[in-house]
């Protein structure tokens, strides 16, 4: 599904420790038994100090690049994962704890919460739930990702609602948090619908004035995707459906300026001319925020995810391929 580069720009936009969510402190964001996954152990990490380096390297590049268009070093937030070996996953990360509005990223978390229900048999994939799925991550849309919520929490936006119905719907709507919280996720919040313009009624009275907005940090999603290419968050082939809707074609040329598959990590694979290169990504922006989630193979056996989160300076394409052709170009010297 393709959309202009307009209704796209409406769209809620994208140290190493990964553990409980704590952006709400009552119970409805605990876990409880039937939320935790039969067998699943967290993948371990490793930090390198040699990819600290690159990373950091990267990033101060970027920063000097870019510091007559504002950028400043707390705008910018970085993890580095190397997946070379599966079986020793080296880390880095530059403000990787930081807790940032992470718009349209969010819909990677909840398109994997969706599989892990649709695995463990409590939602029924339909054809309309499917095209909704896809819109979501490939099309990013904002309306797709407003429906699969719904079918997540089993909650519905309207008018306010009076404290007693209010606590009940807030419950429904930390589902996805419960779910995080189980596979012992820290520092993040997603319960929110993302929109075009803004949220009313129950929706505006659930962020609580900004309070309970979403928030991601670049660990958290480098982490998610990493287990997502290596099969570890559901099945194999659900992470495999899931890498498919992720899937970006950046080869030749487009028109809009901030298509997920040309106007992010896959500039730098462009201005590499790393065309037999594999990209996989959730990208996403809004007016003070723009984000990549990539997951990168090249020809010559790297293969790394970099997450890359900015602020106020959403403008400026060329921040997030700047940090992702440093990092192309020197992995391959780390062993």
């Amino acid at each position: 599904m393709k959309i202009s580069s307009a209704i796209f720009r409406c769209i809620l936009v994208v140290g190493f420790a990964f553990g409980a969510i704590s952006a709400q402190t009552n119970d409805s964001v605990k876990p409880n038994k039937t939320m935790m996954q039969k067998g699943f152990q967290p993948l371990a990490f490793e930090n390198s100090p040699a990819l600290q380096t690159l990373l950091n390297e990267a990033v101060s590049e970027a920063i000097k690049k870019f510091s007559s268009k504002g950028l400043k070093p707390d705008y910018v937030a970085a993890t580095l994962i190397d997946l070379r070996d599966a079986n020793r996953l080296k880390t880095a990360s530059v403000r990787g704890e930081q807790k940032i509005y992470p718009a349209s990223v969010v819909k990677m978390f909840y398109m994997t919460a969706l599989e892990r229900g649709l695995e463990d048999g409590k939602i029924k994939m339909t054809p309309e739930l499917e095209r909704g799925l896809r819109d979501m991550i490939v099309s990013s849309s904002n309306e797709a990702t407003q429906y699969i919520l719904d079918v997540l929490t089993d909650t519905s936006s309207g008018a306010e609602l009076e404290p007693k119905e209010f606590k009940i719907f807030a419950d429904k709507r930390n589902h996805v948090n419960r779910y995080f919280t189980s596979l012992d996720y820290q520092n993040i919040n997603v319960n929110q619908k993302t929109f075009c313009e803004d949220a009313y009624g129950r929706e505006q009275q659930f962020r609580d004035g900004g309070k309970n907005r979403n928030m991601l940090t670049t660990n958290a999603t480098a982490r998610l995707l990493t287990e997502i290419v290596l099969g570890k968050v559901v099945n194999t082939e659900r992470s495999r459906l899931m890498l498919d809707l992720m899937k970006r074609d950046f080869s030749g040329t487009s028109t809009d300026a901030d298509d997920q598959a040309h106007g992010f990590t896959g500039i730098a694979l462009n201005n590499l001319k790393l065309k037999d290169a594999k990209l996989w990504s959730k990208a996403g922006w809004t007016s003070k925020t723009r984000h990549d989630a990539a997951y990168i193979e090249t020809p010559d056996g790297l293969k790394l995810v970099l997450v890359v989160f900015t602020e106020n300076t959403a403008k400026e394409r060329d921040i997030i391929p700047t940090i992702a052709e440093k990092v192309l170009d020197n992995l391959g010297k780390i062993k």
